[in-house]
């Protein structure tokens, strides 16, 4: 279809707070460039709504460059859209053809609440973070009557890593928390999530000495927010953006083994 853009119907969810009961409303996107982003034909809609006095769509997104892990949308069903590793911004209108029928749901989790239309609430990722996803090892040095010590402060590239242990922590570190794994999964569990940020910082010895207390806490949080059990099903690595594998979710378990007293 050279020259001419592509014509689709969406049904959008529309919500206007936490307690309306929200319904899918049905709009025309028309003389859509397969070039664009699904960002950029949502701000073309919205454009559309607000010359005719109607409410834009609510719908949540920063960088648009895959990295900030706002743009949370499922779309026909899928978190982020019909490709693989990429969000909602990073997707292109040609994976779509003319004529389509597309829907737009935010995500879908008791512990994500509704904000309005494509908007949820994600803030419980930060309390599990909070509650111990970060490192806190003193730095300061102690006196030890040796003036070439007294005070001083190791290089951390001065710690011997194995490349394999490296790279795995960069592999974990990958995660955006965006939440497509929590959408994605049948019982909204954030097990990939937690389990990367425990990973990413277990995996180094800056991390390593904590790693006990870490798992058992994060873990802690993540369950009193409300989040379901990992059904093992791969759901959430599908869904990943990032390719974030569920070999994480397996090594906190056993992290967390470890961890816990004998017989718990």
């Amino acid at each position: 279809m050279a020259g001419k853009g592509m014509n689709l119907t969406l049904n959008v969810w529309r919500q206007k707070n936490a307690n309306d009961k929200g319904k899918f409303e049905q709009y025309q996107a028309k003389d859509v460039s397969p070039d664009m982003s699904f960002l950029e034909m949502l701000d073309e809609v919205n454009e559309d709504l607000i010359k005719n006095g109607k409410e834009p769509i609510v719908f949540d997104h920063d960088c648009r460059e895959g990295i900030c892990g706002m743009c949370s949308q499922m779309i026909n069903g899928i978190a982020h859209g019909p490709d693989d590793e990429i969000t909602v911004c990073q997707l292109h209108m040609r994976k779509f053809k003319d004529g389509d029928t597309i829907y737009i749901e935010p995500w879908r989790a008791k512990a994500f609440p509704m904000i309005k239309d494509l908007v949820v609430d994600r803030s419980a990722f930060d309390r599990i973070i909070q509650a111990y996803g970060y490192t806190s090892a003193h730095t300061g040095g102690v006196p030890s009557g040796n003036s070439t010590h007294n005070g001083g402060v190791p290089d951390g590239n001065a710690t011997p890593i194995s490349k394999t242990k490296a790279d795995k922590a960069m592999d974990a570190a990958a995660c955006i928390g965006c939440g497509a794994c929590v959408a994605a999964c049948p019982n909204a569990s954030a097990m990939l999530f937690t389990a990367a940020k425990v990973s990413h910082l277990g995996l180094l010895p800056q991390g390593e000495v904590e790693a006990a207390r870490r798992v058992r806490t994060m873990i802690k949080q993540m369950d009193a927010e409300g989040f379901g059990n990992c059904t093992n099903h791969y759901e959430c690595e599908a869904a990943c953006p990032k390719g974030i594998k569920v070999t994480f979710i397996a090594r906190m378990n056993r992290e967390l083994q470890k961890a816990l007293p004998q017989g718990e």
